[in-house]
């Protein structure tokens, strides 16, 4: 886990997120008081509950990419939670722990992921040792003692791999075979020869519960089964190359303990796991009548699993004491203090997020490491165009989404690609007429492509 100072975090944020100061700054030091948790004695650590946040501001501004972004950074078990999901119809009170379930299934393939790396190299040699047997397989003596288990299931036959006759002159004459393929294989000059590999046949059990009449869509009940049936396997025909990374993933899997991969994930996940809670302005609301019952009642479901409880998974028990929550909403009709109090009590952060503003969206246009215009180059460039943008295009691409803003629905930063996808549709469907050459976009050009978006208002309502 990666530990950075508020600073380091903020500054890291900043090449991806522009403006919002405030959120960085509460963010980073939540996550920063998870490090200097862990420095204290255990005893002191069961005291100190995360200080869980809540995002206010319009759609648009930055909310989930804070959060995602800084989930990254730090390289946490992550997972983003749309709080009306559990106000839909069939919802019941337990599905809000569906949320910690999915938060150990990232911390699950993140743990995984590292461990297979780990094995990589020594998984690479015994995946070249399968594809040398796949090859050239090692012939084997016929045993002088018989088995008389083998004689009774094979009806005294003489199993298919086993030859009276193979002598050691047979062996050594494939060992010989066996190490001019080895070096064929180092040279990659058998990548494109096709042979036949054992992989799983990931549909066979999911096709005999269905023939059952059964559902496995959770796969709690496959993983059960999977523990006393062997698994089925089918041939593929593949590539060297394909089959070369095939085998090297099934053979890192022998090699990682899984059991270890849970524990550890389940320890991640309890400690450093990061849940976005989005909308939650959506189930804000008191009453006793319609669906304020409903919203209020999905609150109440929800605050257990932030104050802390115990989730079983089909990996274990894990707490959720101390997983960092942060809460995010518009609250364009509904208001913070709308939420139940117990829930207000436990996101003690609030941070407001401010509209952006003209100057805002230019430079999203520019600065960020991912941004827009940046994208839109990297993918003509593949077309062997090169995209540049004037100034004054960048400035007014700016001016008018934030006029649309202003004029109809503010969708924030989310409105510049909307106008970027019609600004450029042309030059997409037509790039490669292009190769070779220069393509500039001036504010002439962005005034021509966008003038119908600008002048008709309906126009513009309807389309973005």
């Amino acid at each position: 886990m990666e530990t950075y100072t508020p600073q380091e975090i903020v500054t890291e944020l900043d090449k991806y997120i522009i403006g919002q100061n405030d959120a960085k700054k509460s963010v980073a030091v939540a996550l920063r008081n998870r490090y200097r948790r862990s420095r204290l004695p255990k005893e002191q650590q069961e005291e100190i509950s995360p200080k869980n946040i809540i995002m206010i501001g319009p759609t648009g501004v930055g909310k989930t990419e804070i959060a995602r972004r800084l989930a990254k950074l730090v390289q946490a078990p992550f997972v983003k939670v749309e709080a009306t999901k559990f106000t839909e119809v069939g919802y019941v009170g337990r599905d809000v722990e569906s949320m910690i379930r999915d938060l150990l299934e990232a911390a699950i393939r993140m743990v995984n992921d590292i461990k297979m790396q780990e094995v990589e190299g020594q998984a690479e040699k015994l995946a070249e040792e399968r594809l040398l047997d796949i090859l050239a397989p090692m012939p084997k003596k016929k045993s002088p003692m018989a088995n008389p288990f083998e004689m009774f299931f094979n009806n005294g036959n003489q199993p298919a791999n086993q030859n009276h006759n193979v002598s050691d002159a047979d062996i050594q004459a494939v060992k010989d075979k066996r190490e001019i393929l080895k070096q064929k294989l180092r040279r990659q000059e058998l990548e494109e020869d096709y042979i036949d590999v054992e992989v799983e046949d990931s549909n066979a059990m999911n096709d005999m519960l269905a023939s059952m009449g059964m559902d496995d869509s959770n796969g709690n009940f496959g993983d059960m089964m999977g523990n006393f049936m062997p698994k089925k396997t089918k041939k593929r025909k593949v590539t060297v190359e394909q089959a070369r990374k095939i085998l090297a993933q099934q053979e890192a899997e022998k090699l990682v303990d899984f059991d270890d991969v849970k524990q550890e994930a389940i320890a991640l996940a309890e400690n450093h796991g990061i849940i976005f809670l989005d909308e939650i302005d959506k189930i804000a609301g008191k009453g006793s009548h319609g669906p304020d019952v409903s919203r209020e009642g999905v609150q109440r479901d929800i605050l257990p699993i932030v104050e802390g409880s115990v989730v079983k998974t089909k990996y274990g028990n894990i707490r959720t004491d101390h997983i960092l929550f942060i809460a995010a909403g518009a609250f364009h009709v509904a208001k913070p203090t709308d939420l139940i109090p117990e829930l207000q009590g436990r996101f003690p952060v609030r941070v407001y997020l401010e509209n952006l503003r003209r100057e805002d969206l230019e430079r999203i246009l520019r600065e960020p490491d991912n941004s827009l215009l940046k994208q839109y180059a990297q993918l003509l460039k593949t077309e062997d165009v090169e995209l540049i943008f004037t100034d004054d295009a960048i400035a007014s691409l700016a001016k008018i989404a934030c006029d649309l803003n202003e004029q109809t629905e503010n969708l924030g930063a989310r409105r510049l690609h909307t106008i970027m996808e019609k600004l450029l549709a042309d030059i997409m469907f037509a790039a490669s007429d292009y190769a070779g050459e220069q393509f500039v976009v001036d504010e002439a050009y962005v005034n021509e492509q966008l003038r119908d978006m600008i002048v008709d208002r309906d126009l513009s309502n309807f389309i973005l």
